[in-house]
């Protein structure tokens, strides 16, 4: 006695469309034999035409549950849901579980497949409500003294019953004791969504269904107050429904089984949780007592629902057997786990990154994936025209087109925390750097001259530049030539600024050339080795500066280190006229005609004593003044506070607490409200810590200067053409240190959509060095580390991903306004003197810190640097390790390191003019490893492409590698006469033996299943033709 009778397609009309259609079917049943195995037969019903009936979409599947029994009310009741992941309604927990990986058990999947064999099948159906679809399905269910027209009712009345969902009992529940904060902000995207009557979203026709036995009517227009409505954002636009319905009727002595496939997709009122149409429908209905596993078939069927390539052919399915052939090739996939060695309750995590499933819809998807030569920075970017500004020509037309989208798309929260976050990373730099210069040069180019030169070079770069997220900034080996500038200028009785303005137009018009001759095309040389070790370095000085920055706060404010808490009554630290005055001392006092007898040094403060030359006496003194209590501790409670505070936040986007949305915002927002925080603690705790300073007038340092240089002035005419010079060492520097940077921002892995110019940038960066030489201000360049940290502070990542999905990288928000603003309100800071003053100094070195710690991040170099003292059994999986002999990695990194130390060894010393020169030679360091290292060796360790990807296309290989064994293992297995007597089946000859063996499609064994499977059969095949 068959289980079902076999279904015929539910045909609508013969028109045009239908005919193709048929002929289609035609085609694929006459060139099905050629497909000997489930994926060749998947990858050509995935490789047919599509039509617009059979897009396919993306899926929300659902799975709802009932147990009838006589005299008792039951109704449909949602258990699991899908998106990407699976999700459970908790055992009386009336919540959702966190989603997890499916796991199913091998035997549901040959129950599910025997079910599409033998059970109904209905494609392209054509039903406009629940009503339609139950009529459909029972019209397939042959009459037999087991299925008698009493029982198709008492089905049909089961097939319509109320679907009850999960959300419907958060609403029912009008008086909540508790009530989380997650809750509140749901409702929060609709503040009026509890005042006002349900609002139609869909109207439908009712249909008259007669009223019986708890039989559901509901067929009212749906509203959204039943769709949960932050669930509804984690769905796709477009997507369609996929519902499973599986359970135990107390009368039915047979199963009923059916598959349909609806054409087109339509909102059934009160089936699904969301409302969205559906698409698909499985129906498993049996007798009492196998609970269990009607379940585990409904979850088998739904998690094929959601896998990408069986998804993909139940849209395209034309027949039975192509439902068949997916499964089979599902099959062909699975991954078995063995049941004494794992839990099989447990829940498993959602991975990070799920791998790529084109292999499986492509024929030799592999191919192409092969790895074989390190990948150079050679874009359409770095070609060499052999035109005279070609580069630069191509540059502007590259980049000419996206200009105001430069603007639009700085309309984002996330580029206002960027822009706040990096000005107040900028200021403290450019005025450092700006003391530190009027230091050496006696004040000729100071804070000043340092705050208008980054704002004016900073708002025509971030405007006209072609890679706008380049941030510029002052660099230590500038700092050094301007020392050496200077002492030479003073020995030899030179007007400084005139020479330096010389050297700048020299370096102008040197830069020019180079972007004349598509010198930028170089750039290609750089390896990850060269950036790596110059990025390091960089990294290096900033947690370096920060530290030192820290302790010398010890040297300005002192601690009483040998005190005793007993004496703390008759310590005391007094200002005295110094004993031995020096010859400076003593020609002060003379010129300032300062009569010491009339000075009462025991009653000046600290400042005055100071200024007249005194001296400090008594224990509580230090070397140049008294002991300053609690700043230096203070200090460093900000500084470490700031570091720490600032990480957290900025990983709080990860985290379990708050909304999507607020924990965005935080993460987005972390180092401004980092600052923030800090400078409220520390105007609310009064400790006079150190603060910022900002000059508030804008005039130049010196009055003996004025905004514009004369390149001669008083020098001799010869000077002019000596500094061609030094402009050369000059040059060498600014084009390594913008266009490493330039390359470190411009990294693939970074998604950059708008192309980059390094011809354009160093244009900008040599006219604005030009225009900054005849005003007498600093130059500036691209500042490495802020760059990074710009970058990653635009980081753009998917949105509203499934639940359990994590969000993916999809590249940086490319646009003009943060550096824009920066650089616009870093000129506008001397009228915010007295906002900036509060902030502590402490805070911004634990910021720097931050800085110089995230940055780190992603460079290899220090990941191999680790290997050195892990175990190898303890050694992460990097994919260079798999293909490179560890001791040729430790040789590598060794190289790498002893160059960093180098590069630092010569910066640190008074030879650090030549440290451009230094950066230079990494380049030829590289090119000599080639004798050291194979080709493919350095493939692996010295390239470009992301560790992700790269790791997916080696585990791909592999995979391929084993099948490929695997299969010369099966070839050689039969030549040493091995022989399977299975002889070849069809689907209709099993269907036979089924219907002949059993009436229940959870009755299997899996001896008699697996040789009807395609799997079998092609190793059959495979072995007979031997």
């Amino acid at each position: 006695m068959p289980l079902v009778r076999q279904s015929h397609r539910h045909h609508r009309p013969h028109s045009q469309k239908h005919r193709k259609r048929e002929r289609a079917k035609g085609s694929a049943d006459a060139g099905r034999s050629y497909h000997d195995t489930p994926s060749q037969r998947v990858q050509f019903i995935l490789g047919t035409e599509e039509d617009e009936e059979h897009v396919p979409h993306e899926l929300f599947t659902e799975l709802d549950e009932i147990c009838l029994k006589e005299g008792e009310h039951a109704e449909w009741k949602e258990t699991a849901r899908w998106l990407k992941f699976e999700e459970d309604v908790e055992d009386g927990g009336e919540r959702w579980s966190k989603p997890y990986v499916a796991t199913l058990s091998l035997h549901s999947l040959f129950e599910l497949r025997s079910c599409i064999i033998n059970g109904t099948v209905l494609l392209d159906m054509c039903a406009n409500s629940i009503e339609e679809i139950a009529d459909m399905i029972l019209d397939q269910q042959e009459q037999s003294n087991e299925f008698d027209e009493r029982m198709r009712v008492k089905v049909r009345e089961a097939l319509l019953k109320k679907h009850h969902h999960q959300n419907e009992k958060k609403r029912n529940n009008l008086l909540p004791i508790v009530r989380s904060f997650a809750d509140v902000n749901k409702r929060q995207t609709d503040p009026h969504l509890l005042d006002k009557p349900a609002q139609t979203l869909t109207h439908l026709p009712p249909a008259t269904v007669e009223a019986k036995n708890g039989t559901n009517h509901e067929t009212s227009p749906m509203d959204l107050s039943k769709a949960e409505l932050h669930f509804m954002k984690k769905i796709p636009t477009g997507a369609e429904a996929s519902n499973v319905l599986v359970g135990e009727l107390d009368f039915l002595r047979r199963p009923i089984v059916a598959f349909a496939r609806l054409t087109p997709a339509v909102l059934l009122s009160g089936m699904t949780e969301v409302p969205i149409p559906t698409r698909f429908l499985f129906v498993l209905l049996g007798p009492e007592g196998k609970a269990h596993q009607y379940h585990e078939i409904g979850r088998s069927m739904a998690t094929l629902m959601t896998d990408e390539v069986f998804h993909d052919v139940a849209y395209k399915a034309k027949d039975r057997t192509d439902l068949v052939a997916g499964i089979d090739e599902f099959l062909d996939q699975v991954t078995v786990l063995p049941p004494g060695e794992w839990d099989p309750s447990i829940r498993i995590e959602p991975p990070k990154n799920v791998p790529s499933q084109k292999k499986r819809k492509v024929p030799g998807a592999l191919d192409d994936a092969c790895h074989s030569e390190p990948e150079k920075h050679s874009g359409p970017e770095l070609q060499r025209t052999g035109r005279l500004f070609g580069g630069l020509i191509l540059d502007v037309k590259r980049k000419a087109p996206w200009f105001w989208s430069d603007f639009r798309d700085a309309l984002s929260l996330q580029c206002l925390a960027s822009f706040l976050f990096l000005y107040c990373a900028c200021m403290s730099p450019v005025i450092t750097f700006g003391g530190l210069l009027g230091e050496a040069t006696d004040g000729h180019i100071s804070a000043m001259e340092s705050l208008l030169g980054a704002s004016m070079t900073g708002v025509m770069y971030s405007l006209f530049a072609g890679q706008p997220l380049t941030i510029l900034g002052s660099t230590g080996p500038v700092l050094v030539f301007e020392k050496i500038l200077y002492k030479f200028c003073k020995d030899y009785a030179l007007s400084y600024l005139s020479l330096r303005a010389c050297i700048g137009l020299w370096t102008t018009l040197l830069c020019v050339v180079l972007v004349a001759t598509d010198a930028s095309c170089l750039v290609c040389y750089i390896t990850r080795f060269t950036e790596e070790a110059f990025a390091a370095l960089i990294c290096i000085i900033f947690i370096y500066e920060a530290l030192e920055k820290l302790i010398w706060l010890g040297e300005t404010y002192p601690i009483h280190v040998g005190s005793e808490l007993d004496l703390l009554t008759i310590y005391y630290c007094k200002c005295k006229a110094p004993a031995h005055p020096t010859n400076e001392t003593l020609h002060f006092w003379e010129s300032n005609k300062i009569n010491l007898s009339l000075v009462t040094w025991e009653n000046l403060t600290v400042s005055e004593c100071q200024h007249l030359h005194g001296e400090f006496h008594g224990p509580a003194c230090g070397h140049d003044g008294p002991y300053t209590p609690n700043v230096l501790f203070w200090s460093c409670i900000l500084f470490f506070s700031t570091f720490i505070l600032s990480g957290s936040l900025k990983t709080f986007k990860t985290s379990h607490y708050f909304p999507t949305r607020v924990r965005s915002t935080i993460s987005d927002f972390a180092v401004f409200f980092t600052i923030v925080t800090m400078v409220v603690i520390d105007f609310l705790i009064g400790i006079p810590s150190p603060k910022l300073h900002v000059p508030n007038m804008f005039k130049p340092t010196r009055d003996d200067r004025g905004w514009l240089v004369n390149p001669v002035g008083p020098n001799p005419w010869w000077t002019v053409l000596a500094a061609f010079v030094p402009a050369l060492l000059c040059t060498i520097l600014i084009f390594m240190d913008q266009q490493i940077t330039a390359v470190i921002i411009n990294r693939k892995e970074h998604k950059l959509q708008k192309g980059c110019g390094y011809h354009l940038d160093l244009l900008m960066v040599a006219v604005m060095l030009g225009v900054c030489s005849v005003m007498g201000l600093p130059w500036f360049v691209a500042a490495t580390v802020l760059s990074i940290t710009h970058v990653n502070s635009l980081k753009v990542e998917s949105g509203s991903s499934a639940p359990g999905e994590q969000p993916r990288f999809l590249g940086i928000r490319e646009q003009r306004v943060t550096g824009l603003m920066i650089f616009v309100l870093m000129g506008c800071s001397v009228f915010l003197t007295g906002v900036l003053k509060l902030i502590p100094m402490p805070v911004l070195y634990g910021v720097f810190l931050y800085m110089g710690v995230s940055s780190l991040r992603g460079i290899q170099f220090f990941d191999r640097l680790k290997l050195f003292g892990m175990p190898e059994k303890h050694q992460p999986d990097f994919i260079y390790l798999r293909h490179v002999p560890l001791r040729k990695v430790h040789l590598f990194t060794v190289i790498q390191l002893t160059c960093l130390i180098l590069l630092w060894a010569i910066k640190a010393s008074p030879a650090a003019i030549v440290f451009p020169m230094m950066v230079l030679a990494l380049v030829f360091v590289r090119k000599v490893m080639d004798f050291c290292f194979s080709k493919r060796e350095l493939s692996w360790l010295d390239d470009l492409m992301p560790e992700s990807k790269k790791k997916k296309l080696d585990d791909a290989k592999n995979e391929a590698k084993e099948e490929e064994e695997s299969q010369k293992m099966m070839e050689a297995a039969a030549a040493n006469s091995v022989q399977l007597n299975l002889g070849k089946t069809s689907y209709s000859d099993d269907s036979k033996q089924d219907n002949s063996d059993r009436v229940d499609p959870s009755d299997i064994n899996i001896s008699d299943e697996m040789p009807k499977t395609t799997v079998w059969k092609a190793l059959t095949m495979n072995t007979e033709k031997l």
